[in-house]
């Protein structure tokens, strides 16, 4: 028990809770935008692969924009605003959610286009892998604490 309650903490704290309300509200701008682009997309005659492929570009990088400056100010408090450093921090931000945003691209591609899966269950099955990925990024890497 002890040693549960050990775990508990370790992985419990404000940082790890304001990472995941942060991710909810990202979670959500990239939903909205995806849901926007994608219906608008299905009036102009496109196929359901094509405009969720769109759809899911263009809210990628809305959630991108979103999540890096709430990341920086609430969940790891990061308070260097000196634009070289900031330049430099986005730029790591930005690299980190390419890599996962064209896992994501690829495994709807994979699973609408060659599984005949829903667009909304696929975007689900990709929010997950991007929560745990970009977490471990941010952490360890653009938002460590710099010695």
């Amino acid at each position: 028990m002890k040693r549960l309650k050990e775990l508990f903490q370790k992985f419990v704290n404000r940082e790890t809770v304001s990472y995941l309300a942060v991710g909810v509200l990202t979670t959500a701008v990239d939903y909205v935008v995806f849901w926007l682009v994608n219906e608008a997309l299905k009036r102009t005659g496109m196929d359901v692969a094509a405009t969720a492929t769109w759809a899911q570009a263009i809210s990628w990088f809305a959630a991108v924009v979103f999540a890096y400056f709430t990341n920086k100010a609430f969940v790891f408090r990061n308070k260097n605003y000196e634009a070289r450093y900031m330049l430099k921090e986005f730029g790591q931000f930005f690299a980190a959610r390419v890599i996962s945003g064209l896992v994501v691209l690829l495994a709807q591609w994979l699973l609408i286009d060659k599984l005949g899966m829903n667009e909304y269950v696929a975007k689900v099955f990709g929010s997950a892998f991007n929560l745990v990925f970009n977490y471990v990024a941010s952490k360890l890497v653009i938002f460590r604490e710099k010695s």
